[in-house]
């Protein structure tokens, strides 16, 4: 393919061989100038025309082997930057310069994606400078490399060009270009190091404030509208991958009929959301930058590099650090646009300033949280913008975002272990907020028609949320047996305990339950413990580390049942009267607190408890009826009672309060993560024995490697952990 003459041949059309011809020019051996002929013939190819895959191969190959001599990528690329500049400059853009422009960036990203992906991660060479024979255009790049001018231009068009029926195929292409430009994070190992290179992120990350904050803008806008497929566009498919259909065949269908829809039409006639690749593209390519931090040395490490090679790695661990990143700076201070950031003396904040609609964000993210992406996107807004996580304690329909999550929650079975912690973090961020704790329980849901095993009618959207807890608890118990998903799901009910009104009897039945079930468990882990420790007296040591592990998951199980003894105290001591459910609920099971009423850790928890069964037991008493008691009766007499209750005799404990901090260093979860969320919805795939971030032949699980931190009841007590918790 490379065995061609030096010069293309004219021809009056396009036809195959001249396609083939300029596409085999490109990846041969003779290099061409900036200013030669070539490019603009090969930048004028048809959008319709095809290459068979094995010629695509082959074109591939030839090209990692002559670039670095003919440096034909950068060239691409400044052509690239050029169109684009082109593109934006020009009133009235004709067609060509978009066509152009497309096949500047789509050429660019297949020989592109193929260079890192046979690239080495401690050498990531791809030649990305012109040869030192042919100077460069101080015109087009002045003093800046090339990487730096195509992404500056890239992210312009992005941030500053409206998606429209002309634009959306380049659009769609550009954000392809970023995310294989983005990449070479894949060729890193799954700890962020001083020699991973990433030139093209970098020079992302070295973007002026307002051009990142416009980016940030702009990709969040095309998630929010999901821009369909134009009809009568265009397909693309120069380089035809086997029957594999056009790209444009490949992202939509035929049917979406108008481009940037009013929001209300984002619904398709079947009830689901209307997903567009530019959208979703648009979230990827926002994940991934707002969660890159490069990772520095200090200049006095370097300055002292001969230091004893015994202590050098502790000195190297100790004085390295990360760059702060712009575009997650941009999204934390991103604004509601119908609000004027404005302090209380009037004076605008400075920094990177987004402003976005609110409420057409909050509305998306409740249509798109089955999807991980969607999670890990409403994670960071509320982890890390504190105006957008009060625009959502504020909403009066909470329900928008929490069913989704919840239901998500219920089909746990289908989920991934890292999309099971997201969301349950989410709602412990959330349950930090007493009025959300409170506007839960005033939300009355007349249906939950995906919970199969009762019938839910009339539920407040805080008893479900009680409910779908308890059962992820039963669930960890019973597949992933995950301590960290048991303290995340207990720290948020220990949130809401304070704020429970009218909790109905089915969730209030679950939460007694919980605690009975934690201490079958308990109770079974201490006989085992027991039974172990006789058997292994004549094997001291090997008897010894084995009883040593049942103590610890032993003393674990305590504190869940202590937890679970605190979340009852609070409902009791600052709600018993709005929750004669509860009440009924603990007398009916009354004896499954009995074995634990002499117990160090619990009894004083348990004495409340029994001075309100001793308050109601006696009240009972009180009433003589013939006959044994009905349900209604007895709630009947718990809720007259619980009128004059006073709680006398109560002791008052500090009311828990659980905060989620994120770790200090988080990228080493969130950069591994967002990129397998990637590459499993793009359209183009990534060869897997290139990639070291994360292990490429295992399913995307990876437990979130934050720090939990309890103080009051030494949850914190295992050396791994989780996030931090402070209550």
């Amino acid at each position: 393919m490379g065995a061609v003459p030096s010069t293309p041949r004219r021809s009056s059309g396009y036809p195959q061989d001249t396609a083939e011809y300029l596409i085999g020019t490109f990846v041969g051996e003779k290099s061409f100038p900036l200013s030669s002929e070539f490019w603009q013939k090969l930048l004028e190819l048809p959008l319709n025309l095809e290459l068979p895959s094995d010629r695509v191969r082959e074109a591939r190959e030839l090209f990692a082997k002559n670039n670095y001599h003919t440096r034909h990528l950068a060239k691409i690329l400044i052509h690239l930057a050029c169109c684009l500049q082109e593109s934006m400059s020009t009133s009235g853009v004709p067609s060509l310069v978009y066509s152009k422009a497309v096949n500047a960036v789509y050429i660019s990203s297949i020989f592109l994606k193929h260079l890192i992906e046979i690239a080495k991660s401690d050498s990531v060479e791809l030649h990305l400078s012109l040869a030192e024979a042919e100077p460069a255009p101080k015109d087009i790049l002045g003093d800046q490399s090339i990487e730096n001018l195509v992404l500056h231009n890239v992210l312009n068009f992005i941030a500053s060009v409206d998606v429209s029926p002309e634009t959306y195929l380049l659009h769609l292409e550009l954000l392809n270009f970023v995310l294989i430009a983005m990449s070479t994070q894949l060729l890193c190992g799954p700890s962020p190091g001083p020699i991973d290179v990433n030139p093209f992120l970098d020079a992302a990350m070295s973007q002026e404030s307002s051009l990142v904050s416009s980016v940030v803008r702009g990709l969040l806008v095309n998630y929010i509208t999901q821009p369909g497929v134009p009809v009568n566009s265009a397909s693309y498919s120069i380089f035809s991958e086997g029957s594999q259909t056009s790209v444009l065949q490949k992202v939509g269908s035929a049917a979406a009929n108008f481009v940037l829809l009013p929001f209300s039409y984002l619904i398709s006639s079947n009830g689901e959301f209307a997903r567009s690749a530019l959208g979703d593209n648009s979230l990827h390519v926002l994940l991934i930058l707002i969660h890159y931090h490069k990772c520095l040395v200090s200049n006095e490490y370097k300055t002292n590099e001969n230091q004893d090679s015994t202590t050098s790695d502790s000195l190297f661990k100790e004085n390295i650090y990360f760059s702060e990143n712009p575009y997650y700076k941009a999204l934390a201070n991103a604004t509601d646009f119908e609000l004027d950031r404005v302090d209380i003396e009037g004076t605008v904040h400075g920094g990177p300033h987004v402003k976005l609609p609110f409420a057409s964000l909050f509305d998306t993210l409740g249509m798109c949280l089955a999807d991980e992406t969607a999670v890990l996107l409403l994670y960071s807004l509320l982890q890390g913008n504190s105006d957008f996580l009060e625009y959502v304690l504020v909403r009066i329909d909470l329900d928008t975002l929490l069913m989704p999550i919840l239901e998500a929650l219920y089909n746990a079975p289908r989920r991934t272990a890292n999309q099971i912690y997201m969301l349950l973090i989410i709602l412990l961020i959330l349950s930090q907020d007493s009025s959300f704790n409170a506007s839960i329980h005033k939300l009355i849901l007349p249906g939950v028609p995906w919970y199969k095993e009762r019938f839910l009618h009339q539920t407040s959207l805080g008893s479900l949320m009680v409910i779908i807890l308890i059962r992820t608890v039963q669930y960890n118990l019973s597949k992933l047996r995950d301590v960290y998903l048991h303290t995340t799901c207990l720290a948020t009910l220990a949130n809401m305990a304070p704020h429970v009104h009218r909790l109905s009897a089915y969730a209030s039945q679950r939460l007694v339950s919980l605690f009975d079930m934690l201490s079958r468990k308990y109770n079974k882990l201490a006989e085992l413990r027991d039974n172990k420790f006789q058997i292994s007296k004549g094997n001291q040591i090997d008897g010894n580390s084995l009883t040593e592990d049942m103590s610890t998951e032993l003393h674990i199980y305590t504190d869940f049942l202590r937890l679970v003894l605190e979340i009852l105290n609070a409902i009791l001591t600052y709600a018993l009267p709005r929750n004669p459910e509860v009440v009924y609920a603990i007398m009916h099971r009354q004896e499954v607190f009995q074995p634990f009423k002499t117990h160090p850790r619990f009894n004083e928890l348990l004495e409340n408890i029994y001075t309100v069964l001793d308050f109601f037991n006696s009240r009972m008493d009180a009433q003589r009826v013939n006959g044994e008691w009905s349900v209604d009766g007895v709630l009947q007499v718990i809720i007259i009672n619980c009128r004059s209750w006073r709680g006398e005799g109560m002791k008052m404990f500090t009311q828990l309060r659980f905060t989620y901090e994120q770790e200090s260093h988080p990228e080493e979860f969130f950069i591994p993560y967002v990129w397998q969320l990637v590459l499993s919805r793009c359209e183009f795939s990534f060869n897997s024995k290139a990639i070291n971030l994360f292990p490429s032949d295992s399913p995307v699980e990876k437990h979130m490697e934050n720090e939990v931190v309890e103080n009051l009841l030494q949850i914190g007590e295992v050396n791994k952990h989780l996030f931090q918790l402070d209550p």
